[in-house]
């Protein structure tokens, strides 16, 4: 498997620190409102990518946090006039309403800031203790021109850091490309005790504390929004390396922007829409293979075309599932025949091309196109008039619903069943038709027909859709 590696700008074969185990980091959400649609890409992607990688044997460790304490929230908290806990905790629950929406599996740990105050002033104080950070007044910054390397991830040398729009200019600092490592307490913030006086962490700081706590000194994987290189990560870099003396990441994996009129989605610019307003309009169904139908790495244009073309693709994939489901169950009894078998055996081929897509570089989008390849295949053979045997469909089934698996394709059921009454005349035809009362039989067919089901009479039995 071969990734991106943003630190060095190339492909590079995947190998993990330790064999057969992945360890992982995701910068989560910070909780003062819903997450948008361009929150979620690198939440879906990277559920993705772990999925894979596990689906390949190695066992992850994946970390995600949520950072609950930050201007943001305390801002919202005092417009609502509740504490900046309340805030948190709330868009904590909406999170995750989000993301069992989008088909997002839970990580294996959600820590959050808040939870790890002492792993986070520890580090802080070995910044101090090292000459890498120094404290005025209750603040406590690092000293950036003290680490030799810092901009080796943005790529950019300190004199254009320097007077990059991003840095934040303080006069008490001693430079300023130093940044926060921890704020002092201000009136109606919550603040913890520290070596420095009563205060509250840096952004920068809780991913290195965190990450340090669940996954040791160096990762193998830490990924994110290309929005979060410099200043977040870059900062990370600088932190964790100078307070342990080990590298931080071997592998730094980035996904592209998702743009509105080919500008980067945000909250800032005020272009952005929620996941709630956008699962509303289209479903969360449609905005995970929106999030898939592209390389990670491209930028995204959101629009309502694409969103439904999504839609459009996604229904034909269950419209498969529900085909091989029918015939799993009302397919030809016994074995598969010579003929069958060896097609079921050649479908194999489509897992080692599904596979090939996604080891290079993760992609998704060609991944995808492995599995309507895959679709295309099965529905020749897996048809009414070929009269398929049960084994011949739960083969295609099986292999179908693996590899969709992995990308968590999001099958959509139908949306409603057949009513009692609906119910009593499908069955009524049934009956009609093993009697051969052809008459009897074509009148509930229209009956049914009236009500929106459409009836398809095949060897295997009678099918319904809607109409």
């Amino acid at each position: 498997m071969r990734l991106f590696n943003d630190m060095t700008m190339q492909l590079e074969e995947f190998v993990p620190l330790e064999e057969g185990k992945v360890k992982m980091y995701a910068c989560g959400p910070t909780v003062y409102n819903y997450i948008h649609v361009g929150n979620a890409r690198p939440i879906i992607l990277f559920d993705v990518l772990r999925r894979y990688l596990e689906y390949r044997g190695y066992q992850v460790t994946f970390v995600q946090n949520f950072t609950d304490v930050d201007d943001k929230i305390i801002r919202k908290a005092n417009e609502e006039g509740v504490d900046s806990s309340d805030i948190a905790k709330k868009y904590i629950e909406e999170y995750w309403t989000d993301a069992k929406g989008l088909g997002v599996r839970p990580a294996t740990v959600h820590p959050k800031a808040t939870e790890n105050i002492g792993q986070i002033i520890k580090m802080v104080k070995t910044l101090v203790d090292k000459g890498f950070a120094y404290e005025v007044n209750g603040d406590v910054y690092f000293r950036t021109r003290q680490f030799p390397d810092y901009g080796k991830l943005s790529h950019q040398p300190l004199e254009e850091l320097q007077a990059g729009a991003r840095i934040d200019v303080n006069d008490i600092k001693e430079d300023p490309l130093d940044f926060a490592l921890w704020n002092a307490a201000k009136p109606g913030e919550p603040s913890w005790k520290s070596p420095w006086g009563a205060g509250r962490p840096g952004w920068h700081i809780e991913c290195s504390a965190m990450s340090s706590r669940y996954l040791g000194d160096t990762m193998d994987i830490h990924c994110g929004g290309s929005d979060l290189i410099f200043p977040h990560h870059e900062n990370e870099i600088a932190q964790s390396e100078a307070a342990s003396g080990k590298p931080f990441v071997r592998y730094w994996v980035h996904n592209g922007f998702i743009n509105v009129d080919n500008r980067k989605m945000s909250k800032s610019l005020g272009n952005f829409f929620t996941v709630r307003e956008a699962a509303a309009a289209y479903g969360y169904d449609c905005i995970r293979m929106f999030m898939l139908m592209s390389h990670y790495r491209s930028p995204l244009n959101y629009s309502g075309e694409i969103l439904t073309q999504a839609k459009n693709a996604l229904e034909r994939l269950s419209t498969a599932k529900d085909n091989l489901d029918f015939f799993a169950e009302n397919g030809a009894p016994g074995e598969m025949t010579p003929e069958e078998a060896a097609f079921a055996a050649s479908l194999d081929g489509y897992r080692a091309k599904f596979c090939r897509a996604m080891d290079d570089d993760f992609n998704t989008a060609d991944a995808i196109a492995v599995i309507f390849e895959l679709v295309r295949e099965i529905n020749s053979a897996v048809t009414p008039s070929a009269s398929p045997t049960r084994a011949l469909a739960q083969a295609c089934r099986k292999i179908y619903l693996e590899l969709s698996d992995v990308l968590g394709i999001p099958f959509q059921a139908k949306k409603e069943e057949l009513t009692p009454e609906q119910e009593a005349l499908f069955a009524a035809r049934r009956e009609a038709r093993k009697a051969k009362n052809w008459a009897e039989s074509d009148r509930l067919r229209d009956a049914l027909k009236a009500q929106g089901i459409l009836v398809e009479d095949t060897p295997q039995g009678m099918k319904w859709k809607r109409a």
